[in-house]
């Protein structure tokens, strides 16, 4: 459903994000093949060493249903339009346990883009996070995506990292 309507379209918005659940499989397959399908677009290795692993239904069942990953899905007005895939993840060993907040996947359809979605979404997740005791947060963003890049400087990050790649052809 979230495809046939326009987030822009829909008066009042209400914008909001929740856990996924198992009932949501079936919408985040379908937005994370939008996700795939924009991202090759802008790198063609981002499928085989950035998104999820096939079968990636399986990879989004497991996700959904792991305590230690967050995947939350963002709404106007409670119809879905954009997920968020994001995992706890170690630091070095003399880092004395501490964790960094890795948000790994952000999605929002094209035509719910500047309403909201994606923020509510990033916003929660920080929020989980933090109260969980995170102080450290990461977001993977592809080189060349403009706008995801500032999405999350808006949202206060800034890169620490790049990975440089080369490929032969």
């Amino acid at each position: 459903m979230g495809g046939q309507e326009t987030a822009r379209s829909l008066k009042p918005l209400d914008i909001s994000a929740r856990p996924a659940t198992a009932d949501d499989l079936e919408t985040l397959l379908r937005l994370y093949r939008l996700l795939e399908e924009e991202m090759a677009g802008l790198r063609g290795l981002w499928r085989e060493a950035d998104g999820l692993p096939e079968p990636v239904d399986q990879a989004l069942a497991d996700a959904v249903a792991d305590p230690d990953v967050l995947v939350y899905v963002g709404l106007a007005d409670d119809v879905p339009f954009g997920f968020i895939l994001a995992e706890s993840l170690p630091l070095l060993p003399q880092a004395d346990g501490k964790r960094v907040g890795t948000i790994k996947l952000v999605f929002t359809e094209e035509s719910a883009r500047e309403v909201g979605v994606g923020e509510a979404m990033r916003d929660i997740i920080m929020s989980e996070f933090r109260s969980s005791g995170h102080k450290l947060f990461d977001a993977h963003v592809l080189p060349g995506h403009r706008l995801a890049k500032n999405f999350f400087e808006a949202g206060g990050f800034s890169a620490r990292f790049i990975i440089m790649n080369h490929q032969d052809d």
